[in-house]
């Protein structure tokens, strides 16, 4: 099966999944720099799972997660509540609900529900509610974003852009499910990249209030809806995404960083090096740019694009992870390094999770209908993604 005939389930995983990969490759790198991690595991780097965090995974102390994937999962389960919500009721606003998901996340972090959840949880109810939040391995404190940590600790369950001027790359590292909503079947006479770019744009914007936080997420979304539902190559969908970037206003940082990934991807042999002339990473237009770069010069070899995307002296697991997200949702499944999934931290639940996603996206979830009429399954459905 090529590339473009995967079904959107393998897609789903894929993104997932190498995201994960991506972000547990860099773990033990990310505060590193470039000289020290070629010393210490030779001239490419670090090519295999290393210890990080202290975490005994499915085989040994090694395949960490980090805040990256933990919020990229909360993103994935607001994102099916929005979706039950609007199956029930007709209508929903997505960020509203995946700014919940993220409280529920800041709760896992060790934020006080009475802080984080004020307008959501109860004296009655002094946990968030679904499956997710009670996922033990993902109450880990991996770093988090002070950005991402602040924003939501200080607002609430209040909507609209964060009030700081950050373009640190928390609001890209966590935006490509965004990518897989807004397919064919349900958006007909619409422009289903533009509507993932608009909608990755103001979740990002929960916490990331310059537009170069923002505008990188919404690349990153219009290029996984492309290769999702619009069956373009990654190259072709990179051209959609930078013709929907051109738009926006302030563009100008994302367009540059972008511009010159895709150049560099045609200019010889791959190196840390050159990844180091895009930036560190720790900006979400540099992020995007080394994670773009990675994808393109190892299109069909996932493993070989992670290791790229980590081994440099910045935010090397942002970098890998968005890089995973990318070719994940290009490739699929079947081109994820298995020896790499077999210690991956949290892969079960992150499998599911996916396998959630696909499912409500394919029309394949109960029917949530009237509420009188509900099956069990139904019922089922909304205790696990109650939709707010």
């Amino acid at each position: 099966m090529s590339a473009r005939e995967l079904p959107l389930a393998s897609r789903v995983r894929g993104c997932l999944l190498a995201g994960a990969l991506g972000d547990a490759l860099g773990a033990p790198i990310e505060f590193m720099k470039w000289p020290a991690i070629r010393a210490k595991w030779g001239p490419r780097g670090l090519t295999h799972f290393a210890p990080a965090y202290g975490v005994v995974g499915a085989v040994g102390a090694r395949g960490a997660i980090t805040d990256d994937t933990q919020m990229t999962l909360f993103t994935v389960e607001g994102l099916i509540r929005a979706e039950v919500r609007l199956a029930a009721r007709g209508l929903c606003h997505p960020p509203a609900v995946v700014l919940h998901a993220y409280l529920r996340w800041l709760w896992t972090q060790g934020g006080s529900w009475k802080e984080a959840g004020r307008e959501i949880w109860s004296e009655e109810q002094p946990e968030p509610d679904g499956w997710l939040a009670r996922e033990r391995f993902l109450h880990a404190r991996r770093a988090p974003g002070n950005t991402c940590l602040g924003a939501l600790q200080s607002r609430g369950d209040r909507g609209g852009p964060a009030q700081n001027d950050s373009k640190g790359c928390g609001g890209v590292m966590r935006a490509a499910p965004v990518g897989f909503l807004f397919g064919r079947e349900r958006g007909v006479g619409k422009d289903g990249a533009a509507e993932a770019f608009a909608m990755s744009v103001e979740i990002a914007a929960l916490t990331h209030g310059h537009p170069s936080g923002q505008l990188p997420a919404g690349v990153l979304a219009a290029v996984v809806h492309g290769v999702a539902h619009g069956g373009r190559t990654l190259d072709e969908a990179l051209d959609v995404a930078t013709g929907l970037l051109q738009r926006q206003p302030r563009h100008r940082e994302t367009l540059v960083a972008l511009e010159a990934a895709r150049r560099l991807s045609l200019a010889g042999e791959p190196s840390a090096e050159r990844v180091e002339s895009l930036g560190e990473g720790w900006v979400a237009e540099e992020a995007l740019a080394i994670a773009v770069y990675a994808a393109l010069s190892h299109p069909e070899d996932q493993r070989a694009a992670l290791v790229l995307a980590a081994n440099h002296s910045g935010d090397s697991d942002s970098t890998a992870a968005i890089c995973g997200n990318l070719l994940g949702a290009v490739l699929g499944e079947g081109a994820l390094p298995g020896d790499w999934l077999e210690e991956l931290e949290g892969r079960e639940v992150i499998t599911q999770l996916a396998d959630d996603f696909a499912r409500q996206l394919e029309g394949r979830a109960p029917d949530l209908g009237e509420y009188s009429e509900r099956t069990p399954e139904a019922d089922a459905w909304w205790e696990r993604y109650p939709g707010w």
